[in-house]
């Protein structure tokens, strides 16, 4: 994409009523449009993250048998009565509204009653079993405060799969499956080192579940980890009983903040009693399925990687997950051979099936330079009077800094093997 058909701009300070480092760089850099409190548009920048961040999902939740499908954001008022969801004492998060003819309705927070009562028009006998189903979805929650830049909004997106199973064992093991599978796709979205499988409350969905908590210092949570074993007891849950069971002992544990970027719960058959989701059996017994629910804020994602990766200059974007993999930046765009020069590498590196951002712009190369350590693309090369007459790009690794010189044929073979290794 040439950068001077971008309809966003970068902007030189930080909005004043934004305290979160991730939405401060993100409008900045033209990342997201702030319409309001805890709500965000996903600008073109923005939007590939997104659409890349989706992608290592969904890649991963194909690989365990997950069928990506899409649910409704309306949400049945008498659906929700059914497992006491829908008041305000027990779900303090919902925003609800009222249809022409009168009918209650609420805006999708979470997704578990609407899609177990669908699955009784698919579910009938054991042969059914098991369906795993996921989905990209726009969630609403009227969160009292909202905080944290796209970390914590009004309005998200997130992804979340719900597994059907005949058993406690069959169902023990596709949630260890997918265990698997988010520290895959949170080492796949650089945070790997930094991510821990964590012991919490349920909240308003079990009693115990599972959290991905990524450490950092603007963490909301506070968790104890033991790094030898890489798991994590949220402070809420840090009791004797969950310590035993880990065969962990209370003397670093490490007291450290952490975001969470991702959460499984167990319902066992308590959801599907409540809505009437059964199954028969070999014998032709009625039971009822097990079900599980596992979540990850794909915007929250997004947010936490600004946070942990950003440095003084701005953004720092994994290989994986950044908008482009290549910034070209053409520090003579008056002058007609270094513009033909920038211009074909652009073009080859499209014809190699690399996806770059090309500064095209006519504009000072302090600006430029300056533009694109904010908007962190990993591999910068700058086009100047010098590649011309040495025919060597200056190629600068925004992760850490390392700046050299390459050929023209170097850089293309290593931004097509990396994205090759990034699909």
């Amino acid at each position: 994409m040439r950068q001077s058909q971008l309809f966003t701009k970068t902007r030189r300070e930080a909005p004043k009523d934004e305290e979160a480092k991730n939405a401060q760089l993100l409008i900045r850099a033209g990342f997201v449009h702030k319409e309001m409190a805890g709500v965000y548009a996903y600008l073109p920048l923005g939007l590939r993250v997104i659409d890349k961040i989706k992608r290592v999902v969904r890649e991963e939740m194909d690989a365990v048998g997950g069928q990506e499908m899409i649910m409704t954001s309306l949400q049945r008022k008498e659906l929700w009565e059914t497992t006491d969801r829908w008041n305000d004492k027990n779900v303090d998060v919902w925003f609800k509204s009222e249809l022409k003819n009168g009918t209650e309705v609420g805006f999708g927070w979470s997704h578990e009653e609407p899609i177990t009562d669908m699955m009784k028009s698919y579910v009938e006998s054991y042969r059914d079993l098991p369906k795993y189903a996921y989905q990209f979805q726009t969630k609403l929650r009227n969160e009292l405060r909202a905080k944290s830049g796209i970390m914590r909004g009004r309005e998200f997106v997130m992804k979340d799969m719900y597994s059907y199973n005949t058993d406690e064992a069959t169902h023990k093991a596709f949630y260890d499956s997918v265990i698997e599978a988010y520290l895959r796709i949170f080492d796949r979205a650089g945070l790997g080192d930094r991510t821990f499988l964590t012991v919490a409350s349920g909240g308003a969905f079990t009693q115990f579940s599972h959290e991905f908590q990524t450490l950092s210092d603007v963490g909301e949570d506070l968790v104890y980890l033991h790094r030898e074993k890489k798991i994590a007891i949220n402070k809420e849950v840090l009791t004797d009983e969950v310590l035993a069971q880990l065969e962990v002992k209370r003397e670093d544990l490490e007291e450290v903040k952490a975001i969470e970027v991702g959460n499984i719960f167990n319902f066992g058959d308590v959801k599907s009693k409540q809505l009437g989701l059964m199954y028969k059996d070999e014998s032709g017994e009625e039971k009822p399925v097990i079900l599980g629910s596992y979540g990850i804020g794909i915007t929250r994602l997004m947010g936490t990687i600004v946070e942990v990766f950003a440095d003084d200059k701005g953004m720092v974007w994994p290989e994986a997950v950044a908008p482009f993999l290549v910034h070209i930046v053409s520090l003579v765009p008056n002058d007609p051979a270094a513009v033909a020069y920038a211009d074909s590498l652009y073009e080859d590196l499209a014809k190699a099936g690399v996806e770059a951002l090309y500064d095209d712009r006519d504009a000072r190369a302090g600006e430029k330079l300056a533009d694109a350590d904010l908007i962190g693309i990993p591999c910068r090369v700058v086009v100047g009077k010098s590649t011309l007459e040495s025919g060597k790009l200056e190629v600068t690794y925004r992760k850490n800094g390392e700046t050299k010189l390459i050929t023209r044929e170097e850089l293309i073979e290593f931004a097509t093997s990396a994205t090759v290794r990034h699909g």
